[in-house]
């Protein structure tokens, strides 16, 4: 639900917005009485797929890249709000060029708040991972130093306007998921390939994202960063639950875990959780304001850091694979799959 009043009759970027995200935040903005909704991406293609779909002329397309200011800039004039999804976000492609995943996550967030600044945007969401968390991995790295550029823009931005994010971890079935691979093993009668089934990862559905993506744009200020309590899988019941729904009978294989690939995610670090605001259904992570009084960093500590945990995929609520199948069951990539 937005409850941002002043969304009427504005104009809204989403960068990467040919993506799942990007297409269903879009249908749910339209429902809304807003003056224009621009996709800013590079693929031609999708942008023709989705005009065709939506047929909406409030919807228009600009071909661009995020890595290049003149278009981001040229795409941001007269922009009320921005949503800023567009990223590499597939740990192996980034590992293996981590430049290139520097220059679209990072490079592409700085033109993005210094074309949001010159331009006058009133506010800007962006996107991140529980990968920035602790990183291990080139695109967590780069989606850390991503919410590292927003939190130092949202100091020194002057009021010009307002900076967020969100932090959220697998959206289950979206590209780059461990489910499509999975089936698609079911599907081929091959064995399911599993790094470590005690394995744990965050399991949140594409509509729980974009609520979360909603409630940041309703309830955000300067440098706050949103995250909802997720519930989380083994990677063993995973596939228990896939099984049972395909009713496959083959055995698994173990290859062991990947590089660069953790046990377990983390969406809300140590520190973070010291100051955290507990709303509920979300936890709310303000800026740290403090200045550059080395003191407050190098002499100040914080007691409540020594008996303060993380908030993981391992200490969250642990799915049962009953709840997990009932989870897969509501979604469209199984659904058509089933029929």
């Amino acid at each position: 639900m937005i409850k941002n009043k002043s969304i009427e009759n504005s104009i809204i970027l989403i960068t990467g917005g040919t993506g799942s995200f990007g297409s269903t935040l879009t249908e749910l903005l339209l429902k809304n009485n807003v003056k224009e909704i621009r996709i800013f991406s590079r693929d031609e293609n999708k942008q023709d797929l989705m005009r065709k779909k939506l047929n909406d002329p409030r919807v228009s397309f600009y071909i661009g890249d995020v890595r290049d200011y003149q278009s981001t800039s040229d795409a941001c004039l007269n922009v009320d709000y921005i949503f800023h999804a567009a990223a590499l976000k597939q740990v192996p492609s980034c590992e293996f060029y981590p430049l290139e995943a520097f220059k679209t996550n990072v490079l592409g967030t700085e033109n993005i708040l210094k074309a949001s600044l010159d331009r006058d945007v009133k506010k800007v969401v962006f996107l991140s991972t529980d990968k920035a968390v602790y990183p291990i991995n080139a695109m967590g790295l780069s989606k850390a130093m991503m919410e590292k550029l927003m939190l130092s823009k949202s100091l020194h931005n002057y009021e010009k306007g307002i900076f967020c994010a969100t932090r959220y971890g697998n959206v289950i079935c979206s590209r780059g998921s461990v489910i499509p691979l999975f089936v698609d093993q079911i599907k081929k009668n091959k064995p399911i390939t599993i790094t470590d089934p005690n394995m744990t990862r965050y399991l949140m559905s594409l509509e729980d994202a974009v609520s979360l993506v909603l409630y940041a744009f309703n309830e955000g200020l300067n440098g706050d960063i949103f995250v909802q309590k997720a519930p989380a899988s083994t990677i063993g019941d995973l596939v228990l639950a896939l099984k049972e729904i395909f009713n496959y009978k083959k055995d698994n294989i173990i290859i062991g875990t990947r590089h660069s690939e953790k046990f377990y995610e983390t969406l809300v670090s140590r520190e973070e959780m010291a100051r955290v605001e507990d709303r509920g259904k979300y936890f709310k992570v303000p800026p740290d304001n403090r200045g550059l009084d080395y003191d407050n960093y190098y002499t100040k500590g914080k007691e409540i850091l020594s008996g303060t945990l993380e908030y993981t995929s391992h200490n969250t609520r642990r799915l049962k694979v009953n709840e997990i199948i009932e989870i897969l069951l509501k979604t469209d990539f199984i659904c058509k799959l089933l029929k």
